[in-house]
């Protein structure tokens, strides 16, 4: 448990420090966070949760047709990504909730938009179907060395980076074609062939890692 302290007495537990513990106290010791015990729903983590909330919305806007809102409320989520970031770094609020929310809800809403931009007639449903796959599988592949007694750490790949960059570059360039006419049909294309070779080598990096996990893993025994 972090221990909020005041002054020159480093060794005397603030009490009334609730604001503190809610915003991040600038005053500790090296400049930790205060948090109560068991406290992690923090400011970082309700904009990472209204991001949740924003994938059947933004689902919604790609299938009925509503691509400028889309596109917009695809931008919004994005920019609510950087401002939680940079609140949880900035003012010391990052949490272990927080770890899991956040890539868990940058995957949810990035797969939810392929999955939507395929249904619309917007993206290949092979790629849709290739980006689904590769997730599906990593997340398997995790909850199998779980299930077996061998947890792989949850460590993303330099290649899975720039897959989701990649990712998220076509999914706003298809959404902005959409919503105002643009003409790019051949960046596109370049997009989509470079988004399926990162998908491809992603899916090939985990599961080398995978397997060399496993046999390592193993081979103490």
């Amino acid at each position: 448990m972090l221990l909020c302290y005041i002054g020159g007495a480093r060794g005397t537990p603030e009490v009334g420090c609730s604001l503190r513990q809610f915003f991040g106290c600038r005053t500790c010791g090296r400049e930790r966070a205060c948090r109560k015990p068991g406290r992690s729903l923090n400011i970082p983590n309700v904009i990472t949760l209204g991001r949740i909330i924003l994938v059947p919305v933004v689902v919604w806007a790609i299938t009925s047709g509503q691509m400028r809102a889309a596109f917009f409320l695809f931008l919004a989520a994005g920019i609510s990504d950087a401002v939680d970031g940079f609140l949880a770094k900035r003012f010391h609020m990052a949490s272990e909730l927080g770890a899991y929310l956040d890539p868990l809800a940058d995957k949810a809403l990035i797969v939810s938009i392929y999955v939507a931009l395929g249904i619309a007639d917007k993206l290949p449903i092979s790629l849709v179907i290739l980006v689904v796959s590769r997730d599906i599988m990593i997340i398997s592949g995790f909850i199998l060395s779980w299930l077996v007694g061998r947890p792989m750490p949850v460590k993303p790949l330099p290649v899975s980076k720039l897959n989701t960059a990649a990712q998220i570059f076509l999914a706003t360039l298809v959404l902005a074609e959409q919503s105002f006419g643009f003409d790019v049909a051949l960046l596109t294309t370049i997009a989509i062939a470079l988004v399926a070779m990162l998908t491809l080598l992603s899916i090939a990096f985990y599961l080398a890692a995978w397997f060399h996990h496993m046999n390592s893993f193993g081979a103490g025994y």
